[in-house]
């Protein structure tokens, strides 16, 4: 029988904020039945295991950051998208450290083709149409902005930037001017 208050959402949610606070990689169902003070028999009619429990709060992260970034991206183009897109992933990253690395799991092909990560793609080359990218260089330049969006954030809320001036928040301005440069001028394929 079900324990009384929890369902599969309020165990998703519990475990990202979990994942905020030790780690996503900490998150696992016993630790999450202790904070909870059941037994971990009493989570598996709401989540199968801690691999099905990991998959709902990457779900939830890439739900909660494309809400978060259709609304900072309405109504601008261009540099400013950009910006306001490289935003999110940034202040989510800063908020919600654990929920961050949740957003990077690696889902199977079916979950991530029914996730809100399709419309993180989608933003990402709405934006790129500002710049007039065709393919194959749009997709090269969504893994790239991917790259330095989530990489920028992980180096900067493990305390990588710290240490040297100037401090991040210059650094992240030229990292954005830059991409912005890089985009207006997308470089031709090389004949290697």
């Amino acid at each position: 029988m079900a324990r009384v208050g929890l369902t599969a959402e309020r165990l998703t949610r519990a475990g990202a904020e979990l994942a905020d606070e030790v780690g996503f990689d900490q998150v696992t169902a016993s630790e999450l039945a202790r904070r909870f003070g059941v037994k971990v028999a009493s989570l598996y009619s709401h989540v199968k295991n801690t691999q099905d429990l990991r998959t709902r709060i990457a779900l939830l992260s890439l739900e909660e950051l494309a809400d978060l970034a259709a609304d900072a991206v309405a109504g601008r183009a261009g540099k400013d998208a950009l910006i306001a897109f490289a935003n999110v992933y940034r202040d989510y990253g800063r908020e919600h450290p654990g929920r961050a690395a949740a957003a990077r799991m690696r889902l199977d092909p079916e979950t991530a083709a029914a996730s809100a990560g399709v419309r993180h793609a989608q933003m990402t080359r709405a934006i790129l149409r500002g710049y007039d990218l065709a393919e194959p260089d749009q997709t090269h330049a969504v893994r790239l902005l991917g790259s330095v969006f989530h990489g920028y954030s992980s180096l900067e809320t493990a305390g990588g930037f710290s240490h040297s001036a100037p401090d991040s928040e210059e650094s992240w301005t030229r990292v954005l001017d830059a991409l912005d440069a890089l985009l207006r001028n997308w470089p031709a394929p090389s004949t290697r």
